[in-house]
């Protein structure tokens, strides 16, 4: 069976060939009562060839080496957008999104699974723990020394430390040791040295530096 011709609209007086009857009324579906009435009939089909069986109300294709049976009808009526999810639809081309605003609020645990695009997969769509998504962080506690003279410190959690008097050694000041002092050009904790503030006082007055290292 040769490829089709087409189409053509045949007019009173016209000779119908050979090539005619091959070429365009042959390429039709041709319709029959059952498979077996179609299998005696068409002894030698060829590829791309279409018959319907009535029967069972099926249309199949030649495929070059065998009758296949397509399906008339779809199988899908409708696709429901359904857990944070939106779209869907009854017919055409339906297409669905993910939709937070589509989902339930819970709070989160460290067992709980995020949606992400993996970087390393062409950014393919994956589950992830939160706990190994918080879990990236090499520090898992923060202490105070003894004699460091800051307090505070966490094992879990943001830590906060202050400068703590109480965990300091104590010592006997000389010039050349350093205090912290506040800034006043920028509002920073510096050091400076003991010589250079007691250089700030005027020897007929000591009891401002007396007071300010007490």
């Amino acid at each position: 069976m040769a490829a089709g011709l087409g189409f053509k609209t045949f007019v009173s007086g016209d000779v119908l060939t050979a090539a005619d009857t091959n070429g365009y009324l042959m390429q039709g579906v041709l319709v029959f009562a059952t498979v077996s009435a179609r299998d005696s009939a068409i002894t030698s089909p060829q590829e791309g060839q279409f018959a319907f069986t009535k029967d069972a109300d099926s249309l199949w294709f030649y495929d070059g080496s065998a009758w296949v049976a397509t399906s008339l009808a779809a199988d899908i009526t409708g696709v429901t957008a359904g857990t944070a999810l939106s779209g869907g639809g009854t017919s055409g081309t339906v297409t669905v999104n993910v939709d937070v605003n589509a989902a339930s609020t819970v709070t989160a645990t460290n067992s709980d699974f995020l949606l992400l695009a993996d970087a390393s997969d062409s950014n393919a769509t994956k589950k992830a723990l939160i706990s190994d998504i918080i879990a990236t962080g090499d520090i898992t506690a923060v202490v105070t020394g003894s004699n460091s003279s800051l307090a505070g410190g966490v094992s879990s959690g943001a830590a906060t430390l202050t400068v703590s008097t109480t965990n300091t050694a104590t010592a006997t000041a000389v010039a050349g040791d350093y205090v912290l002092i506040e800034d006043v050009s920028d509002n920073t904790t510096k050091k400076a040295l003991i010589s250079d503030i007691t250089a700030l006082v005027p020897p007929s007055d000591p009891i401002p530096l007396i007071l300010a290292l007490s």
